[in-house]
């Protein structure tokens, strides 16, 4: 059997040129995906930045630690807590301590970084910075900056005021930093919650210790930074680790539909392999091959190719990781150092998965290839009878059960989770797979839909288009079927990203029933005097919030975080914000209550709820109201009481009776000058605050299509291909009926592009089924979002698919025509 497959790839090249060409492309992808998480999984910890230079590193309480019967429960806290007064003066003993401040400066007129950041000049020697030109600062309003955007001798307006550059030192590319004298910079930010002390480590360690033993508030939470724990004192220490995570998940997914598309892609052409070669194996079985012999050659079939194309696809891997690693890091899906490791066990795991992918396709082609029987070789029709086998109608109908039946079961459980991106990403595999299977059930219906009025019009081409693409069912359905799939793909992930986006953008519209808000320029929030002068506007009504955090102990075991709104006024909030309230009463709302949402476990309100506050504290308050969950941005209600200092970040303002809305805008935008703030009416500022899908996010759907539509592009032209030695009769006796070229050349891409719009339209029903699951989700949570279909994406996808198909059916078509075989009498 091995020398009869052999014979058979060398005849028939061009029927398994598409799996082996899909196959190779991705067991390269896996290759280049094993890769890069082989080098994330072996990623070198970050060092240390600011203070690289520094001995140790002092920092205040940042972990929330929280004791259960089954072991501490501990969170990152929002806010770290300054390092102890009597702990810094026990290091003032030891050697020099130097408090590190960290601020945001805002650049006006439009020079300079985009987010520069104060520090006290002091700090500087820590990272290290070096002065290349100027000197250090030593007056308030003196500065020396980073990256040489400014010359010394300069004068630069910022949002701390107008600022003399007296020096400059080479940016060290981590920040975009503004250094000020320690004076001023205390100033500017009051609160220092790390320092550096110039001491043996061990000394520090142990004077903390002191600390504790003698009960001093807050030196529990101390921590002594050395080496490689220097980091923890850098800003969003972290970053490398969730961008390594997102990138994974990036790969994974990509590897993921790679590997679906790929049996898709092995199978149909194995499927329509089989199913043009039934006089084949009817000859075979009339010479005494057994039904086991033929299902091994299908095998072996398959085995050859996948061994070669395992091995095509780790060679185009090599080659092709270091332009994605390039592409990925351009595109900050990855952090700037991350490279490609040596590692060598991707290269295998991508051969052997690939050869499985090949094997596993081929499996259902070769049990259909064994039940062939020897009167196949007498068969002449061209029509096909009976293409959906009892095993395809009973998988098809089998996984479109399952993906309803989860439907439902996730909308009656937890609706919420079906808008969670690795939901809305995996959950429409199923439909897809499902309508693949079926597909031959539903294409001679729709291709006579679609041509019924075509077929009426003078002229046979309706006609024929309409009776060829009804008859020839398999062959217009493994042309059909891969565009399902990209169509479907794109529909469902494009239109979830959309119709979430849609929805938060409604959520956030519907809250807001503020007239203006005003908005501060920065993480550090309004100052007094700034709130001040808004309180004192005539005609505003103002409620100024602050962004914080709440921490919950779920359970006994699971440490919760949530986004909380500290607002100063709990009756303000009445005037200048609509919340979706589903229990309770916002007006019994005060310092010793919350307002939480109906995520969180103990949810009823009277009840008292033990929580922690952004820097630790931890409070008693009672739930005075209770939000509905909506897309999970209904995040928890607290007051400025229990904000833990969290600065006010906006204003939002209601207009008293009467008064003039242009005059309380102007007097509004007056107030928050001096800050650098900005004042924009209540429907613009939630047009504005509306989250949208995350650049990298895009770039991560886009990728995974991306490889879809390659892979369709593949399967359609290597289908089309397939088929055109069989058609050529075909076509000679529609040249004998007197056609013209043209006319059987119109034939053909007409009964492509039909073919194609099948597929589209099963692809977008299938994408609409799916969103019409998150469309009811959104419902049950009380958003009132439409499904949003991506119209343009799939159009373009489906025109793409249309190209090839034509192109690929007509070119071959027309090179046959050219043949004397092609014509009358040929």
């Amino acid at each position: 059997m091995l020398t009869v497959a052999l014979c058979t790839l060398r005849t028939r090249w061009v029927t398994f040129t598409g799996s082996f060409v899909a196959l190779a492309l991705g067991v390269a992808l896996l290759a280049v995906t094993g890769r890069a998480l082989a080098a994330s999984l072996d990623a070198p910890e970050r060092a240390p930045e600011r203070f690289a230079a520094a001995p140790v590193v002092v920092r205040g309480q940042d972990t929330l630690r929280v004791p259960t019967p089954s072991g501490d429960r501990t969170a990152e806290q929002a806010r770290v807590r300054p390092v102890p007064t009597p702990v810094v003066a026990r290091l003032e003993r030891l050697g020099t301590v130097v408090e590190d401040r960290s601020f945001p400066v805002r650049v006006r007129g439009g020079r300079g970084p985009g987010a520069p950041v104060g520090h006290p000049w002091s700090t500087a020697a820590f990272a290290p910075y070096r002065i290349d030109a100027g000197r250090a600062p030593r007056a308030a309003d003196e500065v020396v900056v980073t990256g040489g955007w400014a010359a010394p001798g300069e004068r630069v307006r910022t949002d701390r005021g107008t600022l003399r550059v007296v020096g400059t030192v080479p940016g060290l590319g981590f920040e975009d930093a503004v250094f000020f004298t320690d004076a001023r910079a205390a100033e500017l930010a009051p609160l220092s919650v790390q320092l550096a002390v110039d001491a043996e480590a061990s000394a520090v360690r142990e004077a903390v210790r002191e600390a504790v033993r003698d009960g001093v508030p807050g030196g529990a939470g101390v921590r002594v930074l050395t080496g490689a724990d220097r980091r923890y004192a850098d800003a969003d220490p972290h970053r490398d680790e969730e961008a390594l995570t997102a990138l994974n998940a990036l790969f994974g997914t990509a590897g993921g539909v790679s590997a679906f598309v790929s049996v898709f892609v092995v199978s149909s052409t194995f499927a329509f392999a089989v199913a043009q070669r039934r006089r084949e194996f009817g000859l075979l079985r009339t010479a005494g091959a057994t039904p086991g012999q033929l299902r091994r050659t299908v095998l072996a079939e398959a085995a050859v190719v996948g061994v070669l194309a395992s091995g095509t696809g780790c060679v185009l891997g090599a080659y092709g990781a270091p332009p994605l690693t390039h592409w990925v890091v351009g595109e900050g899906l990855a952090p700037a150092w991350f490279t490609l490791g040596d590692h060598t066990w991707p290269y295998h795991l991508a051969f052997w998965t690939g050869l499985l992918v090949a094997l596993c396709g081929a499996a259902a082609a070769s049990w259909r290839a064994g039940r062939t029987g020897p009167v196949e070789a007498l068969r002449e029709a061209a029509a096909d009878a009976g293409a959906t086998t009892r095993g395809r109608w009973l998988s098809g109908l089998a996984l479109l059960l399952t993906a309803l039946v989860t439907l439902v079961l996730a909308l009656a459980d937890d609706p919420g989770d079906l808008l969670h991106r690795k939901t809305y990403v995996t959950r429409p595999m199923l439909l897809i797979t499902a309508a693949a299977l079926l597909a031959p059930v539903v294409v001679r219906p729709l291709t006579r839909l679609l041509t019924r009025l075509p077929a009426r019009l003078p002229g046979a081409t309706g006609l024929l288009v309409r009776e060829n693409a009804a008859t020839g069912v398999r062959r217009t359905a493994a042309l059909a079927a891969p565009v399902l799939v990209t169509v479907a793909l794109t529909g469902s992930l494009l239109g979830a990203v959309a119709t979430l986006d849609g929805a938060k953008a409604a959520e956030t519209r519907a809250r807001t029933t503020a007239a203006y808000v005003a908005a501060a320029p920065s993480d550090a929030g309004f100052d007094p005097a700034t709130l001040d002068r808004l309180r004192a506007v005539p005609g505003a009504r103002i409620s100024p919030s602050a962004a914080g955090e709440v921490y919950v102990l779920e359970d006994g075991v699971a440490l919760v975080r949530s986004q909380a709104r500290a607002v100063a006024a709990p009756g303000a909030l009445v005037a200048t914000a609509r919340l979706p309230v589903a229990k309770g009463r916002v007006a019994d709302f005060d310092d010793r209550s919350i307002i939480v949402n109906e995520e969180w476990r103990e949810h009823t309100v009277g009840r008292s709820v033990r929580v922690w506050l952004g820097d630790g504290t931890e409070r008693v308050l009672r739930i005075a109201a209770v939000l509905e969950t909506g897309t999970g941005d209904n995040g928890v209600y607290v007051t400025a009481a229990n904000a833990a200092g969290a600065p006010v970040d906006r204003v939002d303002v209601a207009l008293a009776d009467g008064a003039d809305p242009d005059a309380v805008a102007a007097g509004l935008r007056a107030a928050v000058a001096p800050s650098g703030g900005r004042v924009s009416s209540g429907h613009a500022w939630a047009d504005a605050a509306s989250p949208g899908s995350e650049g990298a996010t895009r770039a991560g759907l886009l990728l995974v299509l991306g490889i879809a539509l390659l892979y369709t592009g593949i399967s359609v032209v290597n289908t089309v291909l397939m088929a055109a030695p069989a058609r050529i009769r075909e076509q000679a006796v529609l040249r004998l009926a007197g056609a013209t070229d043209g006319q059987v050349l119109r034939v053909v891409a007409a009964e492509s592009l039909t073919v194609v719009a099948v597929g589209t339209l099963l692809g977008l029903a299938v994408a609409g089924l799916d969103l019409a699951g998150m469309w009811a989700a959104l419902a049950l949570l009380s958003v009132p979002a439409p499904p949003v279909l991506p119209w343009a994406a799939a159009g373009t996808v489906a025109g793409v698919c249309a190209v090839l198909a034509a192109t690929a059916s007509v070119v071959p078509a027309a090179l046959a025509l050219r043949r004397r075989g092609g014509r009358p009498g040929g």
